[in-house]
């Protein structure tokens, strides 16, 4: 859900928002992922502007006391987990850069299901198998895919953060974007204190307050972490059956339909309608095959299931529908590029084939003010790609594949460097 951003108030006036905020302010379902913002200016009225003095940390932090006080912190935990506390400027370089460049995809799936991964994961999957067993009965979800969050989230709990959760989340909620979310996020982890579960110096993790072997954010793990190994602790950081079984509770919770697939790479027939490939469109499996969709590999899967088409290079790289599994992961980490690895290396993990058809390898990636430079001009086309802002999502998708249409172009929606030299042509 969207959140409040505060840039452009001083810390008094974001204090007093924050004060009315909390209450309402929820996180979203799923961790690590960014939801959009919304800008508050510095400007109450068109006649009046706030020219307060800003609040230090301390002051910042004293006001912090008081609402985790009210809502039920003990006050002694709260001065013990902010004791020594300082803001991390290495944090805020974190929340702020926004790298130029990003992996191509193919990239990134190659380092997802290396090799070395895919072995580990096989004898993890094994040493495992009881308790992967026991989740199974109590969760209904497939161990493969568990493994692969669990290899993709920490490297299989070997690398979990080394940053104290509460300063992170502190510098965070005091000068970062997004700071009635981030909020929200250090008031769950005090409750995570306070009930138990971790202790303030094993209270570790990412940057972003991601924690333990299954990379949860507070409040995610506050709803669906459980105790599973029996020790009256819900521990992700040091329990492999507490974080392998809190990510099933959450994949259950998530809508996880087991012995289903999350999909499956297609061949598609020639003269295919590109414009199908569309998140929105959904058709059963079934009628993805009446339009000459077929498998690449053999794959049980009900006929009634929805799917979508998914290509994640375009028309010259590979095709995937997509069932209801991979909506789940979705919810988990809203990424379509972490989602199709989890879902890869679940099957390779399985024994299953990899991706067939190959990689547009040779394709120039956009950068991202080459992005914005597309986004802009499509807007200038006639096309609605949403705001430019570099972010590829399905408002700029929808306006890509109705300019390669006005071309006469396979509609795969897909943003190459060729069509933005077009469009700079226009």
């Amino acid at each position: 859900m969207p959140y409040l951003l505060l840039r452009g108030l001083t810390h008094t006036a974001t204090a007093c928002l924050l004060l009315l905020l909390t209450a309402c302010a929820e996180a979203p379902a799923q961790p690590l992922v960014t939801s959009p913002a919304v800008a508050v200016t510095s400007s109450i009225s068109p006649t009046v502007t706030v020219a307060t003095p800003l609040l230090s940390f301390d002051e910042w932090r004293s006001l912090l006391r008081s609402d985790a006080i009210a809502a039920g912190i003990d006050a002694e935990l709260f001065d013990r987990a902010f004791a020594g506390v300082t803001l991390d400027p290495k944090v805020i370089a974190a929340d702020s850069s926004q790298p130029e460049f990003s992996r191509p995809i193919w990239d990134y799936i190659d380092g997802a299901v290396s090799t070395p991964r895919v072995a580990q994961g096989r004898l993890l999957k094994a040493q495992h198998r009881p308790t992967l067993k026991a989740i199974r009965s109590a969760y209904a979800v497939d161990h493969e895919v568990l493994i692969a969050i669990w290899g993709m989230e920490s490297n299989f709990g070997s690398n979990i953060g080394n940053n104290n959760v509460i300063r992170s989340l502190a510098t965070l909620a005091f000068e970062g974007r997004r700071q009635v979310f981030w909020r929200s996020q250090l008031l769950a982890a005090l409750q995570i204190l306070q009930n138990g579960d971790s202790t303030t110096q094993k209270l570790i993790g990412s940057w972003a307050g991601a924690m333990g072997q299954t990379q949860f954010m507070p409040t995610t793990f506050n709803q669906y972490a459980v105790d599973f190994d029996g020790d009256g602790r819900r521990d992700l950081w040091q329990s492999t059956p507490d974080a392998l079984a809190s990510a099933a509770n959450y994949l259950h919770n998530s809508g996880w339909d087991n012995g289903q697939p999350w999909g499956f790479e297609v061949s598609l027939p020639r003269s295919f309608d590109y414009a199908l490939a569309d998140p929105e469109v959904r058709h059963s499996l079934a009628q993805w095959r009446a339009l000459g969709i077929e498998p690449v590999n053999p794959i049980d899967a009900r006929d009634d299931n929805m799917a979508s088409l998914f290509l994640p290079a375009g028309h010259r790289g590979p095709a995937f529908l997509l069932l209801n599994n991979f909506r789940s992961i979705l919810k988990y980490n809203n990424s379509t590029a972490y989602a199709l690895a989890i879902g890869l290396l679940s099957d390779a993990l399985d024994g299953r084939p990899g991706v067939q058809a190959p990689w547009p390898r040779s394709d120039r990636q956009l950068g991202r003010s080459e992005r914005v430079e597309l986004q802009a001009l499509l807007a200038q086309n006639g096309f609605e790609p949403g705001p430019a802002d570099g972010i590829i999502g399905a408002n700029t998708r929808k306006a890509v594949r109705a300019f390669q249409q006005r071309q006469g172009q396979p509609a795969d929606g897909y943003p190459s460097y060729e069509l933005l030299q077009q469009l700079r042509k226009r």
